[in-house]
């Protein structure tokens, strides 16, 4: 492509609301085209790459022995209520009716759809398991979108889900798909770990679930991980032990004692002259499963933090959130001073974290005004005895075996994968017939991909301070050939080696643009591509030579115009 005729502009300024490296690269380098609030246009060089990156996914979905079809990106809301999840979607699903006051969404997943058409199908044991996939535009309305691709509220993602007559058959496509998507990250160039990970919603809780993380100093996600043992998780999911608690064992008795405006654990262990560790920190929480609501009171260490997805879970909560200020009073707390001993509150659910040694001595507080106890012993001091894994894993914890460190890394999602078991199937009454000729309830798994997040991964993994440094599988093209010079000679020959390479299948951007060497540098260095090729006017009739420069490595070869194709394909194979 020649850039006089490319439909291509690059800025210098950042834009304003642009916080991450991969926004603002990809608007400066003319990428993307903002239309609103988390809506972006995918301008030509950008579409490139995103068209890249859906083909190798297709190209290995299909080796996975998936079928790729097309549902639609509305829906029918009659769909959803038949699943529960039309309330429970919230505002994160834009809904809307037709002209026959029919309620309609534009689908954030397609669950529901792909389980009706599988219905109205497969009627036999026989025609299992199947796996069908789809790329396509999928609307989340997300309430603050940013970071550009890497939040938006409308986005293209691939989406697979797969049938299966029992757990080893999903077992064994779950694996496939797994391997799948290794291939995927590794045909794009792209460092990722897999970790284990909480399905949330999507799975039941004896379900695999893993997500596939793009590593990356901006990423959202922490990642807890050990290199010795190749453990890896989410620090959502990750359990994990302590390296540094030691007991303080006492047969001290309880004691008083007053603490006069120290409210948080750091200033009551300040004043006290303990470690925080030796103190026990008090959250309070309200869990509803169904219709019932309760008041659970979780005791940590006081330097460790609560993990609320493992709180949720354990429970089998449908909703958890904290008491605020006004609830903890009218259920009988008193912030900054809240303990286990003494407790008067009915139905109250009370729970040790793991880490707590139940015959260890600690701080709590009293439960009255400037008061705290020291020398208080769970087993002895209190009624209440139920211990689970609640604490948030961190850097320096070990493994829980116990054996080596963990450490924590940045990641940012780019797939997850799901064993759904027979959430969908059973709420849609899908049912077929097994070996027996009985009706039986089929299985799925939910796989994605989030295909212009990927692309957003890739720079925020890749880029330096002159701008983006595609993998070369992924780039927009290949070879960024800028020609320095205005003699018309050297202009035909110039064109003569573009129309070379591009016989060679060499995907070249021609910057002919009568614009200074300068320019032409900055942006190729902001595109990224991942080599410049450049015929410099002045040193080419010095010694008749052209230059390559890898973009990420800045290794410059001097060769002659006649090697140029073999060089770059020969570079193009070694990145």
């Amino acid at each position: 492509m020649k850039l006089t005729r490319a439909f291509w502009q690059t800025y210098k300024e950042t834009p304003s609301d642009a916080e991450i490296p991969s926004h603002q690269l990809m608007m400066r380098a003319g990428l993307i085209h903002k239309v609103g609030a988390g809506l972006y246009t995918y301008l030509p060089m950008g579409y490139r790459t995103i068209r890249k990156i859906e083909q190798i996914v297709r190209e290995e979905m299909d080796r996975a022995n998936c079928q790729e079809l097309l549902m639609p990106m509305v829906t029918p809301g009659e769909l959803w209520q038949e699943s529960g999840r039309w309330d429970k979607m919230g505002a994160l699903m834009l809904t809307f009716k037709d002209k026959g006051e029919r309620d309609l969404c534009l689908s954030p997943t397609n669950e529901e759809t792909v389980t009706d058409v599988f219905r109205k199908t497969i009627k036999s044991y026989k025609d299992l398991p199947v796996t069908l996939y789809q790329i396509n535009t999928k609307f989340r309305d997300e309430i603050r979108p940013r970071f550009g691709l890497m939040r938006g509220r409308e986005f293209t993602m691939k989406d697979a889900y797969s049938f299966h007559m029992d757990k080893p058959c999903l077992d064994q496509v779950y694996a496939d798909l797994y391997r799948a998507y290794e291939n995927c990250f590794r045909r794009m160039g792209l460092e990722f770990t897999v970790v284990e990970a909480d399905g949330g919603a999507m799975a039941s809780a004896d379900s695999q679930t893993h997500e596939f993380q793009v590593v990356a100093d901006s990423g959202e996600d922490q990642i807890i991980y050990c290199a010795e043992t190749g453990y890896a998780a989410n620090i959502e999911k990750a359990r994990t032990k302590r390296a540094d608690f030691k007991p303080l064992m006492t047969q001290a008795p309880m004691k008083e004692i007053a603490t006069p405006d120290r409210k948080t654990i750091e200033d009551v262990c300040t004043y006290l002259k303990t470690e925080q560790a030796h103190s026990l920190k008090s959250l309070v929480y309200k869990a509803i499963t169904g219709q019932v609501e309760k008041t659970v009171l979780v005791l940590l260490l006081g330097d460790d933090s609560l993990n609320e997805i493992k709180l949720s879970a354990y429970l089998k909560a449908d909703h958890l959130a904290p008491l605020a200020d006004h609830e903890l009073t009218k259920a009988g707390f008193l912030k900054g001073f809240i303990g286990p001993h003494g407790l008067t509150q009915k139905d109250l659910v009370v729970i040790y974290d793991q880490a707590v040694a139940m015959d260890s001595a600690f701080v709590v507080g009293a439960n009255k005004t400037d008061l705290h106890f020291e020398n208080f012993i769970p087993n002895r001091d209190a009624s209440y005895k139920d211990q689970a894994d609640l604490r948030l894993a961190k850097e320096g914890d070990l493994t829980i075996e116990g054996s080596k460190k963990v450490s924590v890394r940045r990641g940012i999602e780019v797939g997850h994968i799901f064993q759904l078991g027979d959430k969908y199937t059973k709420a849609l009454s899908v049912k077929i017939l097994d070996k027996n000729g009985k009706q039986a309830v089929p299985l799925m798994g939910c796989y994605g991909i989030g295909i212009t997040r990927v692309a957003a991964a890739a720079i925020e993994q890749n880029h330096d301070e002159k701008g983006i440094i595609w993998p070369a599988s992924i780039a927009p093209y290949h070879v960024y050939f800028a020609l320095i010079g205005k003699d018309p000679e050297i202009l035909a020959f110039a064109d003569k080696i573009y129309q070379e390479l591009q016989e060679q299948k060499i995907e070249v951007v021609f910057d002919d643009r009568n614009v200074g060497p300068g320019f032409k540098f900055k942006d190729a260095d902001l595109l990224g591509l991942p080599l410049q090729l450049v015929l410099g006017e002045r040193d080419f009739k010095e010694d008749g030579m052209l230059e390559i420069r890898e973009r990420k490595s800045g290794l410059v070869h001097k060769i002659k115009p006649e090697e140029a194709s073999a060089k770059i394909k020969s570079l193009l194979a070694s990145l």
